[in-house]
């Protein structure tokens, strides 16, 4: 499982310096040298985590952060804010407009995986986790044994990546484009419909008959115009 990061910061060295710890903690990252950058490369990219500077071209951390958190499809994007500002009033601005953790500069690259890690475990505990369990769904991503009501279902590579994300985030709807990005990658050409003929499969194959021959409960809702997401049977409605 990959998990996505942003860094955004308009200094070069500090960009490589983050950009190749993060790297080496296994995580993928998506750069950008402004603010504006970093908004675009958000909507286009969909990260786990965003590590923002202070100080930014274009659009600053600060006014970044603000702005994602008023969108309802960010608001609980994690943030960390870097600064070489390192007063306490400065880090109580950032930690109210809706920063999750706030690191001074220069700062220990093993303490910021560290932060990295501790505040992806408390946004996001099933991305810290190989085991992904919802309703009576398990998945274990080291084995990638697949499990409904304790019977073992059978999936192919893209049908297992489309639930793992699914699993990953329960209750939030992600478009077809945003499927497709997650799954097939970014500046592959692939139909939106294709999401739609891999999530039938998928339904098909987490729903068959598992007790005394009835189907099992539908866990993917669709939301018509905007796109999936993982529900329990008594949130469908």
């Amino acid at each position: 499982m990959s998990i996505r990061i942003l860094v955004a910061d308009d200094e070069p060295n500090q960009l490589e310096l983050l950009t190749y710890n993060l790297i080496q903690a296994d995580y993928e990252v998506i750069r950008a040298e402004d603010g504006q950058q970093a908004l675009d490369m958000i909507d286009e990219h969909h990260p786990d985590l965003a590590i923002i500077d202070w100080m930014m071209p274009e659009m600053s951390g600060i006014d970044l952060c603000r702005t994602l958190r008023s969108r309802s499809d960010t608001k609980r994007l994690p943030i960390i804010i870097l600064s070489a500002r390192g007063e306490e009033g400065d880090r109580t601005l950032g930690l109210d407009i809706g920063a999750d953790d706030y690191i001074s500069k220069p700062f220990s690259p093993r303490e910021m995986i560290s932060r990295v890690r501790a505040l992806l475990r408390r946004a996001h505990p099933a991305l810290a986790d190989d085991i992904l369990e919802f309703h009576d769904l398990r998945f274990n991503q080291t084995t990638m044994e697949i499990t409904r009501g304790g019977h073992l279902v059978s999936l192919g590579p893209k049908e297992s990546r489309l639930l793992a994300i699914l699993m990953e985030r329960p209750g939030r709807v992600f478009s077809r484009a945003q499927l497709l990005d997650l799954v097939w990658g970014h500046g592959v050409f692939v139909e939106e419909r294709t999401v739609d003929v891999h999530l039938s499969r998928l339904r098909k194959a987490i729903n068959a008959p598992l007790y005394g021959g009835v189907n099992a409960p539908n866990l993917i809702y669709s939301v018509r115009g905007s796109g999936y997401a993982l529900r329990a049977p008594a949130e469908m409605h």
